[in-house]
């Protein structure tokens, strides 16, 4: 058990733990090659320095001013979500980057934090108050369901769009989550699961080639295993020859002779698994949810129900997101393009999560009822 006044200090040594990990994977990753570019590694140092100076930033103040302006960022998230698909840098078929003042960043990122503190503060406001009584079922239907899924489905349009169907899945997941949370009645909230559940069919008919490729291959990893499963395949020897052991740090076989592609973004767990062996893998996820199990507890303690459901949506992305990255890289899931939070090479995604870690380090200290 971890007592609450340690729980920020359990919070900071196992995120620099995750980070150091990253570091040295990302390293591994673009030493000594030409596929990968050691800059990403210089990159990466420079933003996990930055990003920890806003962890400690964040775990000062008050955390109620983002209550405050959550509307707004949520707002500044879809301008952002526009702008890039209309003058959007493209890179492998996707228009998911946006400059400013010769910075790129990634929108589809900023709207997952968008979407917690947005959600966090429209739950808090309003209770679900969803009955049977008909006179006010439907009026309560649409403020307690049905518009906070607009909202959130604008979001997750754009994204897809882009097309980034792994982050659309992700928005689509921390709305569920928070939404339960919220305390909505548990036979509409199943019910919403089913209508989604029977749209899912008409979802393939939106997907691009690449993206059913991908689905098709995770059903049958031989279909093509020179194209569309070639990473997969590759990423699944990876990690099986790390054994128990693994090869050791640079000695990764797979990683140094060019063999994993996007071994520094979305398969870095590849990198991990196949020099730092099983127990490598493990020590990584034991720490993810040492962080996610301080995160429910900061949740259960928190008296400010805003404070509660973001708690709840940052550790639900968290787990969403290490979950759906390595079970793809493992081929237990389909590709659908996760990174690995704190790990895979990404400006945009460290900065983001530093920010919510940040905020949960704010709210581990804060139990006040507003």
């Amino acid at each position: 058990m971890i007592s609450a006044r340690h729980i920020s200090k359990v919070i900071w040594i196992h995120t620099l733990l995750i980070i150091g990990i990253g570091l040295l994977a990302l390293y591994s990753a673009s030493f000594n090659n030409n596929v990968v570019s050691i800059s990403v590694f210089y990159d990466q140092l420079f933003c996990a320095g930055l990003g920890i100076v806003l962890m400690i930033l964040l775990s000062q103040g008050n955390y109620r001013k983002f209550f405050d302006v959550a509307y707004i960022v949520y707002g500044i998230s879809v301008v952002f979500l526009i702008l890039v698909l209309v003058m959007g840098r493209q890179a492998l078929g996707a228009t998911r980057w946006f400059s400013i003042g010769g910075v790129s960043f990634q929108p589809s990122e900023f709207s997952k934090l968008a979407i917690i503190f947005f959600l966090g503060r429209y739950f808090s406001e309003r209770r679900p108050r969803l009955t049977f009584d008909f006179s006010t079922f439907l009026r309560d239907l649409w403020g307690d369901l049905v518009w906070p899924l607009i909202l959130t489905g604008i979001s997750m349009a754009l994204i897809f769009k882009q097309p980034d169907l792994g982050t659309a899945i992700l928005v689509m997941g921390i709305f569920l989550v928070m939404l339960y949370t919220s305390g909505i009645a548990l036979r509409l909230f199943f019910g919403l699961l089913g209508i989604l559940a029977m749209l899912m069919p008409l979802a393939w008919h939106f997907l691009k080639a690449y993206q059913k490729d991908r689905l098709l291959v995770f059903l049958d990893p031989s279909r093509d295993p020179l194209g569309a499963g070639y990473t997969i395949t590759q990423s699944k020897i990876a990690v099986g020859s790390g054994q128990l052991l693994g090869k050791g740090w640079l000695a990764g076989t797979q990683n140094q002779l060019n063999f994993l592609p996007e071994r520094h973004t979305d398969f870095i767990f590849s990198v991990i698994g196949e020099e730092w062996g099983l127990l490598g893998g493990i020590f990584l996820i034991y720490c993810y949810s040492v962080i996610i199990y301080c995160g429910f507890k900061i949740a259960r303690h928190n008296k400010d129900i805003f404070g509660q459901l973001v708690a709840i949506g940052i550790v639900s992305i968290l787990g969403l997101q290490v979950v759906i990255n390595i079970g793809m890289v493992m081929g237990l899931l389909p590709v659908v393009g996760i990174t690995l939070p704190l790990i895979s090479y990404g400006r945009t995604s460290l900065m983001v999560f530093a920010i919510l870690i940040g905020f949960l380090l704010n709210l581990s200290k804060k139990r006040t009822i507003f």
